[in-house]
């Protein structure tokens, strides 16, 4: 099956286009900011089309890539704001393991229900701003597993990481984006 048959550019705009527009809008609180990331997106499928391999419907991978150019967004204006103030989480995530790279701390059960959050504006705001502080390679294999759904050996040879390293990227991903959400969230909630 040809996989780019199943793709079809010209329509992108008016089938997804409204759709794209509300999900970027409701995570940027700027139309034009949310305008542009889904152009964007738009141009980065045009561009990766011939790598889509049919895995997903046209929809869910137009969301993937915005899904990308959002966190793409809160990175780079974290970095245009406090340029200065770069975070070396290594300290926090060593931590984490031991000396034999065994966990010496493992996350807590949060009582949290992760849908009522989910649906909650403010908290996806602080997800994001907090996923745009985890370190590149980490917030990606991050995304790739928790937001696209992609499976572990995909990630790896996406990554070109083994299956270790990924579970340890993945562990102190969690435990960044834990820490800051814990902070943020009861600053925002306060």
């Amino acid at each position: 099956m040809d996989d780019q048959a199943t793709l079809n550019p010209e329509s992108w705009v008016d089938q997804y286009g409204d759709m794209l527009f509300q999900f970027a809008y409701s995570r940027v609180g700027k139309a034009d900011v949310a305008e542009e990331l889904v152009q964007e997106t738009f141009l980065a499928a045009i561009r990766a089309q011939k790598k889509f391999e049919g895995r997903s419907t046209e929809k869910t991978w137009l969301y993937s890539i915005l899904k990308h150019k959002i966190i793409d967004h809160f990175r780079n204006k974290k970095r245009y704001v406090t340029k200065s103030n770069d975070k070396d989480y290594s300290d926090i995530s060593d931590r984490f393991f031991d000396e034999n790279g065994n966990w010496s701390m493992r996350p807590a059960q949060w009582n949290v229900n992760p849908i009522i959050a989910y649906e909650q504006k403010e908290f996806l705001d602080v997800f994001y701003r907090c996923l745009a502080e985890v370190p590149a390679r980490l917030a990606d294999a991050f995304v790739y597993r928790e937001i696209d759904g992609l499976g572990t050996e995909e990630i790896c040879k996406v990554l070109n990481i083994t299956t270790s390293n990924f579970w340890v990227m993945i562990y102190r991903a969690r435990m960044i984006l834990r820490r800051c959400i814990d902070i943020s969230w009861i600053k925002v909630s306060e």
